[in-house]
């Protein structure tokens, strides 16, 4: 089962310096339109061959544009023996539109 985070919680998350990992699986034309600060960036098509730098003890929250990507990257990664993976639902749109305006919406 997919397990999401809303952007609202993720604000919660990332106010109170949670430990974990940002993973922005957009790709670069998209990353110079819109970013979160501190998201590693590792567009989808690169995930398989760059596994290799992501931790299996820390929890992954995957985001894309409005979350269908990032759902397909985390049930990769657990197929992956990732356990700790969670979507971002609705991706940097739902965070642009629920969270931080200044985030703009493509």
């Amino acid at each position: 089962m997919l397990r999401e985070i809303s952007a609202a919680e993720l604000k919660q998350r990332l106010d109170s310096h949670a430990q974990f990992v940002l993973l922005d699986v957009r790709e670069p034309e998209e990353l110079a339109l819109a970013r979160l600060p501190g998201a590693l960036h590792m567009p989808m098509g690169e995930v398989p061959s760059r596994l290799h730098e992501l931790a299996h003890d820390k929890e992954i929250v995957v985001f894309c544009h409005h979350g269908i990507r990032s759902a397909n990257v985390v049930q990769f990664l657990v197929q992956h023996d990732f356990e700790q993976v969670v979507n971002l639902a609705g991706g940097i749109d739902a965070w642009s539109a629920d969270v931080d305006a200044s985030v703009p919406r493509y």
